[in-house]
């Protein structure tokens, strides 16, 4: 399968500038599931920014209604 770098990252929510994974999303996937956490694309913006994504920090916005 073709990797879709570039059109990926164009979409990509993740503000954390430095990030080396921003348009990969298979690598991003796998490198957040490892650590118990969601990419940043799962999360509204807001939230995305405070770079809390744990699966708890989402379970509450989900209970919130705001995810």
């Amino acid at each position: 399968m073709e990797c879709k770098k570039a059109k990926n990252a164009a979409n990509c929510a993740c503000t954390y500038v430095g990030c080396p994974r921003k348009g990969v999303c298979c690598e991003c996937l796998q490198f957040h599931l490892a650590s118990r956490e969601l990419p940043g694309c799962c999360f509204p913006k807001a939230a995305e920014k405070t770079y809390d994504r744990s699966f708890e920090h989402f379970a509450k916005l989900v209970r919130e209604g705001k995810a």
